[in-house]
């Protein structure tokens, strides 16, 4: 395909996909069931950080941890006690256990109490044109309390190869705009252009059909080779076309 032809064949597979019809098989459907901001910023944090495997599986794992916190989950990371995290000891989603969840919660708290919340870590951290550096910000900030060495393989680090596909479809969350009531537009201060497809074995494997991507790995070099392909399509909004690559690999097994 040629340009044009390929730009003309996704975007319409966006409109397609980026659809609310889309949050009943998703994950995002969980912080869509939150109203406050903090509420959606943990619950979409927490949802993406246990986004892999069987979908199902995530779904109904993340509305056990929401129930787990009352579901509340911003009271719940400000005011928890050592009886409420106590709750948490058996809560299990593959190698996520309660060791990582109540040092997550703790980890939370610090960052609402003393560096203003999720949004204000990602927001003052970012890079000019790519938001991979400041994940790996984000997990220096995220892990300086006393802590698990096993509980740091639960966030990705982009410098280290990772393409961080948890964090980067977090980060859509937040930022891309909500006009279709799919994702939730609430950080203002960092613009779409800056995001990065959440590259997993779907989009990547659609992204090579494609021709957008000639890496085999799904690693911090083909996101950047993805990135670069897609911002030639949107640059404004690169993102966006992870719906049709999603898509295409999971509905159509394009």
């Amino acid at each position: 395909m040629k340009k044009s032809e390929l730009k003309e064949f996704l975007d319409t597979k966006v409109l397609q996909y980026n659809h609310p019809s889309f949050l009943e098989s998703d994950p995002i459907q969980i912080p869509h069931h939150f109203k406050k901001k903090e509420d959606v910023e943990i619950s979409a944090f927490l949802t993406a950080t246990i986004a892999w495997g069987n979908r199902k599986s995530i779904i109904n794992n993340a509305h056990r941890l929401m129930e787990a916190m009352d579901n509340s989950p911003h009271d719940f990371v400000m005011n928890h006690s050592d009886t409420d995290l106590e709750k948490l000891t058996n809560f299990v989603h593959r190698t996520f256990n309660g060791t990582d969840v109540q040092y997550f919660m703790k980890s939370l708290s610090n960052i609402y109490t003393a560096h203003e919340g999720l949004e204000t870590v990602f927001t003052e951290h970012q890079a000019k044109d790519s938001l991979q550096p400041t994940i790996s910000k984000f997990k220096e900030v995220f892990f300086e309390l006393p802590h698990e060495q096993r509980t740091t393989k639960h966030v990705s680090d982009p410098l280290r190869g990772s393409a961080a596909k948890r964090i980067n479809m977090f980060l859509r969350w937040m930022v891309r705009d909500a006009s279709t009531g799919v994702d939730f537009g609430l950080w203002k201060g960092i613009p779409a252009a800056k995001l990065s497809c959440p590259l997993d074995v779907h989009s990547g494997n659609v992204a090579r059909k494609l021709k957008l991507l000639k890496r085999k790995q799904n690693d911090g070099k083909a996101l950047a080779e993805l990135d670069t392909g897609l911002r030639k399509l949107d640059p404004n909004d690169p993102v966006k076309y992870d719906f049709a690559l999603f898509g295409l690999g999971v509905f159509e097994k394009f």
